[in-house]
């Protein structure tokens, strides 16, 4: 049982979530630093909002943390490369507010065009205004999205309904892909010039952080409107001011800021600015599916397994093609370890067949983990796999191919001398050992497999079974495969329980068998 400590408000079905899957969950809200510092001491995982900082202090007081979720888009507030130096996983809901936040964006963007909030408070100050609140149509008028990802899609979708004419700045997304939503890519000065209004949806980067400036207000086509519902600090806000001031601008509508939370701004008084205290996010559906979102990656990163929405391992997110191999490529790992019996100078990963067309870096990680995590020298997980084997000397590399011979996929292992390669079987449902040692063979990956190897020549399976069960030793598979007649034969025996050292003695004392060792894979 892992413990996990939230510090911020998280939902029922999140926190259900994780309890349902045996782990000690704790709600602490409102720590105070110092608070937080001497709670996260035993704890495997932290889950986090916006308002909890995850800085290198905090990370070098819980020895325990394998994983930061933080339940949202946005990681401004967790130090992922201090994380990541530590073996730790990061993970966010990059997906759970999405919708929320391209509706909000589409509807500050209404509020912009048409007065609303203004209109709004003078009726309930008691001014009927109707003549000075005159607003602007969409019709026709052309919409500057920078920033095409999940959100800036999004909107692009809702916005075409108002039959507008969709321009989008962003240099990671391709024409194609753009104009699957009616919108045409153009270099960033090309969409401030032409753009009646302009909407933001990046990410607060290096490269993000005061893009919109006095600089680029210049650039605006006169009367245009900007609409800031990603991050706070993309936007110079004393630059937006003078350009509102000049006239090089009509209006802005922000529900984000530079600092936060923000009660008193220059912004705030202005008749042409719309604004909303970061409410993007900020509806019941995103908050219950970024809190079940989020409990689904930290239970996944606690039981080992590939955590889809991670943001700080060394390979692209993997396919539905490739998730069922990762669980294989560890223990394969693992197995490779056993027959070498400790860790090789160099270690090889082939993938290949209908599954060797994609990234595999993730199965590489696997393999890594499986390996490397025999040594006891603390945690290797996705994060510090490439990490660990560079520290310790190991030389990976990784070979991918379509073709996979007789079988639809396959993954193989290979380095000390030795190799083992697996697939899954039976419709793809259960996974196999396939070859050893380059001896086809088929055995389950059980949790205790003996290797044998043998002068190929009658009675030795006999020979092998009676020391076994001599032994008590209840053999549950038992794969066999060999280099030719009369050569060399391998065994692969699947047992229920670990094969005592004296058994091992016995076996290879035996004359005819040339090697015998244990895998464990438990």
């Amino acid at each position: 049982m892992s413990r996990v400590l939230v510090s911020e408000t998280l939902s029922k079905a999140g926190l259900d979530l994780l309890r349902s899957r045996g782990h000690e969950v704790n709600v602490h809200l409102d720590l105070s630093a110092q608070e937080l510092r001497s709670m996260i001491t035993d704890a495997d995982a932290l889950i986090v909002r916006s308002a909890t900082v995850v800085d290198e202090q905090l990370l070098e007081a819980a020895p325990q943390l394998q994983v930061v979720g933080r339940a949202g888009v946005g990681l401004d507030n967790v130090d992922t490369a201090a994380a990541t130096s530590r073996g730790i996983l990061v993970c966010n809901a990059p997906e759970s507010n999405v919708v929320s936040a391209a509706e909000h964006a589409v509807g500050l963007l209404l509020a912009l065009a048409r007065n609303l909030p203004q209109a709004h408070a003078a009726l309930i100050d008691g001014r009927w205004e109707r003549g000075l609140w005159t607003g602007t149509e969409l019709l026709h008028k052309t919409v500057g999205i920078v920033g095409l990802g999940r959100v800036g899609r999004l909107v692009a979708q809702r916005l075409d309904g108002f039959d507008v004419r969709l321009l989008a700045y962003d240099p990671f997304v391709t024409a194609d892909s753009a104009r699957s939503v009616n919108v045409e890519m153009v270099e960033l000065d090309e969409l401030l010039s032409h753009s009646d209004f302009v909407t933001v949806h990046l990410p607060k980067n290096a490269q993000t952080i005061g893009l919109f400036d006095a600089e680029t207000f210049a650039k605006f086509k006169p009367g245009a409107r900007l609409v800031n519902a990603a991050r706070g600090g993309v936007v110079v806000e004393t630059d937006l001011e003078a350009a509102l001031k000049k006239g090089q601008i009509a209006g802005a509508a922000l529900d984000v800021f530079d600092t936060e939370p923000k009660s008193k701004s220059p912004l705030f008084g202005r008749p042409e600015v719309v604004v909303t205290p970061h409410l993007g996010a900020s509806t019941y559906e995103a908050q219950d599916r970024a809190g079940v979102t989020i409990a689904e990656q930290v239970a996944l990163a606690l039981d080992g397994d590939f955590v889809p929405f991670a943001v700080n391992i060394a390979a692209e997110e993997a396919s539905d093609a490739l998730r069922p191999y990762v669980g294989i490529g560890e223990r394969l790992g693992t197995f490779l370890g056993g027959l070498v019996n400790g860790i090789p100078d160099d270690i090889e990963v082939r993938v290949t067949g209908e599954i060797g067309g994609y990234d595999r870096r993730i199965l590489v990680l696997a393999a890594l983990r499986g390996l490397l995590g025999r040594t006891g020298n603390g945690p290797v997980t996705f994060v510090n796999a490439f990490e660990q084997a560079e520290r310790m000397g190991v030389l990976v590399r990784d070979f991918g191919s379509r073709d996979a011979g007789e079988f639809r996929n396959l993954v193989e292992v290979r380095g000390g001398g030795h190799s083992v390669a697996g697939t899954l079987v039976r419709s793809g449902n259960e996974p196999r050992i396939v070859m050893i040692d380059d001896h086809s063979v088929e055995v389950p990956l059980a949790n205790h497999i003996l290797v044998i190897t043998n002068d190929d020549r009658p009675g030795m399976i006999g020979i092998v079974g009676t020391i076994l069960g001599r032994a008590n030793v209840n053999i549950s598979f038992m794969g066999l495969g060999r280099d030719g007649i009369g050569d060399r034969a391998l065994m692969a025996l699947a047992a229920d329980e670990a094969v005592a050292d004296g058994v091992l003695k016995t076996l290879k004392a035996e004359p005819g068998i040339r090697s015998a060792s244990l895998v464990r894979l438990d």
